[in-house]
């Protein structure tokens, strides 16, 4: 029987007894919760890095904006929270869209 022990989306339970099969869970804590979502957050991460068409990679950054919006929550706020930072920075520092790769600032 495979051990996973990781963080999974709420209804994989379900799926897995569709199929029949049987599994154990438990509800993290709130400090244990944060941990596993920062951890899927680099799982995610590394999934979407390596994916090998576009599909994949916006398959990968679903899941990745899954996780934002968890994280926002947890921390007491929303992604149109998170978002209106993003603009704020945006403004003032701009985006990545121009595709600048800084090399080296003289001193």
């Amino acid at each position: 029987m495979p051990i996973y022990n990781k963080l999974v989306r709420d209804r994989i339970p379900e799926v897995i007894a569709r199929n029949g099969k049987k599994c154990s869970t438990r509800i993290l804590d709130n400090e244990k919760y944060i941990e596993e979502l920062k951890k899927k957050s680099f799982e995610e991460l590394e999934e979407y890095v390596k994916a090998q068409t576009d599909e994949e990679a916006i398959e990968e950054l679903a899941d990745i904006l899954e996780i934002l919006h968890a994280l926002a929550k947890v921390h007491g706020s929303t992604i149109r929270d998170v978002d209106e930072i993003r603009k704020s920075k945006a403004e003032k520092r701009g985006g990545f869209q121009d595709k600048v790769f800084l090399i080296e600032v003289e001193d």
